[in-house]
């Protein structure tokens, strides 16, 4: 096998690996990383022991099953798990694409740590709250301006639920008129995020898909023809995940109002549109925005995320509540909703994902905001002018401009050497760097998505073109160093491909690990 080459830049990457064992593995009887002093006789006194208050049903039988651990240890242990890893502020990370991976500011880290946020309880009376009701007040207001709709909530703890409750509203809006069993279909499009067909279906309404027609649009001709009488709404992604905007929106929403739809709009990732265009100019009802994507709140692996849900002056009753107003004696939460769909969650928003976006949205003005999105679009379109010179590489459907992501192709690459874009991604961990094979849905072959938003430099997107370019050269010139990585990361090619498909293999607990463990050591 010919030698292989590290990405020419002055990065030299090479993961680190330690055989750590899980921390549960870690435990040793009586060790201690803080010990926690008894309560003095005059708190005993005054208060009880802590626990003879309780009611009897909510003391535990059992010791909390925890390690036993000391904290040098515990930050070893961690610290040196964070070294097996990628992420935002390790490496160059525009991979993830649809998922609008961009910059954090640390300032707003150290804000939302400030003990007076950090203190916060939901079950505090009003009173005590105002300033985060008042930072939730005005963070709706931001949004309201954002989008051109009335009202908006932050309940929904993210995209997906939003989703769900934008479909609840659908629901409840039609079954107030008399037509609920009438209504039954919701109309959707493929390149869409599957959860806006599935939270749908959970609510009981069949789905209609729209393929692209040749350019890659949502077809309009198929809309009109699946538009009757039935169709409750509309929900659509735009642009979707291919970064293709459809310019005749207005048209589509015109269409599903005409036939007594309700239209709603994903907006997860907004970041090429702020300060352009709005939900409300076309033609939409209702809209979220994913604040832990567009709005500069971190992911941190699924959560804790908010999916700010905003609807028109007619859907305001239907929203999810409580929702923040403000009245003559100050900030209040207002569950008198005549219509309301319920709670979509316990409590009222994330208060720190809701203060980051705050904080970020504030900083930058609607100026920024804008140069944000410019900014973003220009990183996509010459990231989209540069990888489709890179042999074997393509982007299906209309050329011309993208917005803030594009989900490109490999299939050329594959039908030529053999080399799948599940190979490239193994091999662009070797540079340090990753990508996302964006297999949901399916239809563009050999895919993977790059999303550059604003954070990223010229010099960073030619770093990350560097690697792919060199990677197709492999591809081409000696595939199986492609095919045999990765070299430089913690973990090689996995045995078996199926452990995120088949639950049998699924341990999303040391309880459950361990009684997977026992159940095959007991058939053995």
């Amino acid at each position: 096998m010919k030698k292989i080459k590290r990405l020419e830049s002055k990065v030299d990457f090479h993961q680190a690996k330690w055989n750590e064992p899980i921390i549960f593995e870690l435990h040793q009887a009586g060790e201690r990383g803080v010990e926690i002093p008894l309560a003095s006789e005059e708190v005993v006194k005054a208060v009880g022991n802590g626990l003879s208050t309780l009611p009897h049903n909510m003391l535990r039988v059992d010791k909390v099953n925890l390690p036993e651990i000391a904290q040098v240890r515990v930050l070893r242990h961690y610290v040196r798990l964070s070294q097996e890893t990628l992420g935002s502020d390790f490496n160059v990370e525009i991979g993830q694409g649809t998922c609008t991976m961009k910059y954090i500011p640390k300032i707003n880290e150290l804000l939302i740590r400030n003990h007076k946020i950090m203190g916060l309880h939901p079950l505090q009376d009003i009173s005590t709250v105002q300033g985060m009701l008042e930072i939730i007040h005005n963070l709706d207001l931001a949004m309201r301006e954002i989008s051109g709709l009335d009202f908006f909530s932050f309940q929904p703890s993210g995209g997906t639920q939003a989703l769900f409750a934008m479909a609840s509203i659908v629901q409840k809006y039609h079954e107030a008129r008399g037509e609920g069993d009438q209504r039954d279909e919701i109309i959707t499009t493929i390149f869409s995020h599957p959860s806006q067909a599935a939270t749908a279906a959970v609510k009981g309404y069949k789905i209609i898909t729209l393929y692209p027609d040749k350019d890659g649009f949502p077809d309009i001709d198929k809309l009109k023809e699946v538009l009757s009488e039935r169709t409750a709404g509309f929900v659509v992604a735009n642009p979707e995940d291919t970064g293709i905007y459809n310019p005749k929106i207005k048209e589509f929403t015109k269409l599903v109002h005409e036939a007594g739809g309700i239209c709603y709009y994903d907006q997860a990732n907004a970041n090429g549109l702020l300060g352009i265009t709005r939900a409300k100019e076309a033609g939409f009802d209702m809209c979220f925005f994913n604040l832990h994507k567009t709005f500069a709140a971190p992911h941190m692996c699924g959560g804790p995320a908010t999916g700010a849900l905003g609807v028109t002056r007619e859907l305001k009753e239907y929203l999810p509540g409580p929702i923040v107003e403000k009245n003559k004696e100050g900030y209040y939460l207002n569950d008198t909703l005549t219509h309301s769909i319920g709670k979509v969650r316990a409590f009222h928003g994330v208060a720190q994902t809701i203060l980051r976006s705050y904080a970020w949205i504030r900083s930058l003005g609607p100026s920024g905001l804008k140069a944000v999105a410019q900014t973003a679009v220009l990183n996509s379109n010459y990231l989209y002018s540069r990888v489709q010179k890179i042999r074997g590489a393509s982007a299906p459907y209309v050329k011309g401009q993208r917005l803030e992501q594009v989900r490109y192709s490999w299939e050329q690459l594959t039908q030529e050497t053999g080399i799948t874009t599940e190979d490239v991604q193994r091999r662009m961990t070797d540079f340090g760097l990753h990508y996302w094979t964006s297999h949901h849905p399916y239809i563009i072959p050999q895919p993977f998505t790059l999303e550059p938003t604003e954070s990223y430099s010229k010099t960073d997107l030619d770093e990350y073109i560097a690697a792919l370019e060199q990677i197709s050269r492999e591809a081409y010139e000696s595939p199986e160093i492609v095919k045999n990585a990765p070299y430089n990361s913690t973990i090689h090619q996995l045995d078996e491909q199926d452990y995120l498909d088949n639950p049998d293999k699924w341990c999303l607990s040391w309880r459950v690990y361990q009684k997977k463990t026992q159940d095959v050591n007991a058939l053995q």
